[in-house]
């Protein structure tokens, strides 16, 4: 939305909101204590803008927080320990910002937490809190690049982990041998100063899809892993263990296709006597062994093109249970904000059969076009909505499936899963037969929460307009007892504006009674001015035609004016 301006005090006022929503947009600042006054909150997204500060203790009264996204931001500042008293938070993530001191010992006591992702901080000389093991709900820890020392703590006790990433700290010590969850798809300790070797405890996971234990100080001999973990045709695996000090093989080095093996910078690439191992010791042995995305694959159907007009977006329906349906999708901009894996393949059904469910579609109405990972990392994809199949002509949505999408993805009402994590919708395109459709904001997404352009713009406005309306009173009440005259400007400058009337003093003064303190509709924050304050005629004028302008549900129109006595009301 391109909002740019201070998060205003004001929005504390709305204590029943369930959804402050104010990602990717220009904001700086700081967040207002006042937010902390929101005990309903459920989500609060400022990811994506220019704030600054710290984290204030008073965001630790939100109790029924969900999720906390403060991340890409420029804050700074320790992690408040008020935040123990966040005991419904599933997702925290402040990653990409400056905040540094100690990593509060007690989030170990939030039950509820998912998602721990504060990447890219400064805490240094930290150490990642041994009572962290007892965090039972985790699914994802990400503390990279956060100048971290210590040892790494047991995580062997969180039966749903599934991604692990310390990478980018100043970690020392072994590794726990201790076998983590059957879960688990990514651990990467990269760049740190670990010791000891590789635990045999590694080789007994049957999800792994990334061990990334590049440049560390590790010892003794590679894990043939590969012979215990039992791979389905769209599994990949990719072992990093480059620039450690590995110098055997326990086992042979014959690993399948699908595994990646990088062994470059150890002294077992100068091992001769092991066979095949210098096509694993080069500079780019077998690249990454995940790429980054793909685009969707489906079966050649035969149909006739002539018969689905795509110059006018409409395709055949790569899953459709009836041969050669020719439709119009929508197209959908999706992205993973945090998901608990490496790499998206085998697990790209179990996301049709969530998001589908989600949306109350059939399977075969939604195609993942394309996908590929974002810095993050993140998984952004192109998704296709079709329409349900009822007769050859049932071919596009109508108007209410339209909205009733389109408001389930801008009302975060999808259920979030620990694996796949929070999404952000970045796209909702409408082409060709649903170009001329209108979206009504007000039937998108405003069953839970208020649209952030919507709280921006009442908010201010509601402030500015009141603060202009109490100042004008206030300088009238100065003219209580005085008894009503006719003084006109002799240069007086005449303007007409459609809807407004220009009033005389005498009208006003017999209208409120003489400006009696009843008859005032309504008071706000305002701003008192000084005695001889007064703008000029022109500036008061034109001030007139701008608020004349102002039109939204949540203020009152501009009625009309009064320029006499001196006075500008």
């Amino acid at each position: 939305m391109n909002l740019s301006g201070s998060l205003a005090p004001e929005l504390g006022q709305l204590s029943h909101l369930l959804i402050l929503d104010f990602m990717w947009n220009e904001l700086s600042g700081t967040i207002p204590k006042e937010i902390g006054n929101m005990t309903s909150l459920k989500l609060l997204l400022l990811n994506g803008n220019k704030l600054s500060g710290s984290l204030l203790d008073e965001l630790g009264y939100l109790s029924k927080l969900n999720r906390l996204q403060v991340d890409q931001n420029y804050m700074s500042g320790p992690i408040p320990k008020s935040f123990v008293n966040l005991v419904n938070v599933k997702h925290l993530h402040m990653n990409n910002n400056s905040f540094s001191g100690q990593i509060p010992s007690e989030l170990s006591k939030v039950p509820t937490l998912l998602h721990f992702q504060f990447d890219n901080n400064n805490f240094r000389g930290t150490e990642i809190p041994a009572s962290y093991g007892n965090l039972s709900q985790l699914a994802k820890i990400s503390l990279r690049n956060c100048s971290l020392q210590g040892e790494i703590p047991d995580f062997s006790r969180i039966p749903s982990l599934s991604y692990l990433d310390l990478s980018w700290n100043q970690l020392s010590g072994s590794i726990p041998s201790h076998r983590l969850s059957h879960n688990m798809t990514t651990i990467d300790l990269s760049d740190n100063q670990l010791n000891g070797s590789i635990p045999e405890s590694f080789s007994d996971l049957p999800s792994l899809q990334k061990l990334s234990l590049e440049n560390n100080l590790l010892t003794g001999s590679v894990p043939a892993m590969w012979w215990k973990i039992s791979f389905s045709t769209r599994a990949r695996l990719k072992l990093d263990l480059r620039n450690n000090s590995l110098s055997n093989i326990s086992g042979e080095l014959n690993p399948p296709t699908n595994v990646t093996l990088r062994l470059e910078g150890n002294p077992i690439c100068k091992n001769a006597s092991i066979q095949n191992v210098g096509q694993f010791c080069q500079s780019e042995a077998g690249g990454d062994g995940i790429p980054d995305g793909s685009t969707n694959s489906t079966q050649t159907m035969t149909c006739p093109s002539q018969a689905c007009p795509i110059d006018n977006f409409y395709e055949y329906v790569p899953s459709s249970p009836v041969p050669c349906f020719c439709a119009s999708p929508i197209i959908v901009e999706y992205r993973l904000k945090s998901p608990s894996f490496s790499y998206f393949p085998p697990y790209s059904q179990k996301f049709e059969i969530y998001l589908t469910r989600s949306l109350d579609l059939s399977l075969y109405q939604l195609s993942i076009d394309s996908f590929f990972w974002q810095e993050g990392p993140r998984l952004r994809m192109h998704l296709k909505l079709f329409p349900m199949f009822i007769n050859p002509h049932s071919n596009t949505f109508n108007f209410s499936e339209v909205h009733r999408i389109r408001g389930v993805l801008t009302s975060w009402e999808l259920p979030l899963t620990d694996f796949f994590g929070p999404y952000e919708l970045l796209n909702f395109t409408l082409l060709g037969p649903y170009s001329n459709m209108i979206i009504d904001p007000r039937r998108m997404g405003i069953r839970k929460g208020i649209l952030a352009a919507i709280i921006t713009g009442a908010v201010a406005s509601f402030v500015i307009l009141s603060a202009t309306v109490m100042l004008l009173i206030t300088r009238c009440l100065r003219h209580r007892d005085r008894p009503p005259s006719r003084r006109h400007s002799s240069s007086k400058i005449t303007m007409k504006i459609d809807g407004v009337k220009e009033f005389t003093f005498k009208e006003m003064t017999l209208a409120t009674r003489n400006f009696d303190s009843s008859t005032q509709l309504g008071r706000g924050a305002i701003k008192r001015a000084e005695e001889g304050s007064l703008q000029g005629e022109k500036e008061f004028l034109t001030e007139i035609e701008l608020l004349s302008r102002l039109h939204h549900r949540n203020l009152v129109s501009l009625v009309g004016y009064c320029d006499e006595e001196g006075e500008q009301v």
